[in-house]
């Protein structure tokens, strides 16, 4: 099965995530930041996936993907958030991240999640840049 790192702040919500996807056969490391995630994924063998709860202290969610998909671009992530202003900063990163789920939610539906971004077809998500395309083209243009 999958090597899952889970970042979540909310410690009896982290343990939740941690038991069921252990339990459907998943190798999970689970931590309470954005940072202590990053510092995981430097010095542990490669993940598979990055689940994230969006708002956490330290590094929030949105921050850590960036970081993890210019550093680690074999690592799907999936997200997790409470709060619907959050949920459309996500989106935005639509390109990079493989989706985003609601809390509160079911322990069917977050290994649901799991399962398909497993699955998903990792060619149409794009590396982050720091670079804006459009800018370059305009400037090849004039």
């Amino acid at each position: 099965m999958a090597h899952i790192l889970v970042a979540e702040d909310e410690a009896a919500l982290r343990e939740f995530i941690t038991r069921a996807l252990t339990h459907h056969g998943h190798e999970v490391v689970a931590v309470a930041d954005g940072a202590e995630a990053l510092t995981i994924l430097q010095s542990s063998k490669p993940f598979d996936l990055l689940l994230t709860d969006i708002v956490m202290p330290v590094m929030d969610g949105i921050a850590l993907a960036l970081k993890v998909t210019k550093e680690f671009p074999g690592v799907r992530i999936l997200m997790m958030t409470g709060y619907a202003a959050e949920r459309q900063r996500a989106y935005n990163l639509e390109m990079l991240i493989h989706d985003v789920i609601a809390k509160p939610f079911t322990l069917d539906e977050i290994c649901e999640k799991v399962a398909e971004a497993m699955v998903s077809d990792r060619s149409v998500l794009k590396h982050a840049t720091t670079s804006d395309e459009g800018l370059l083209a305009k400037d090849r243009d004039n």
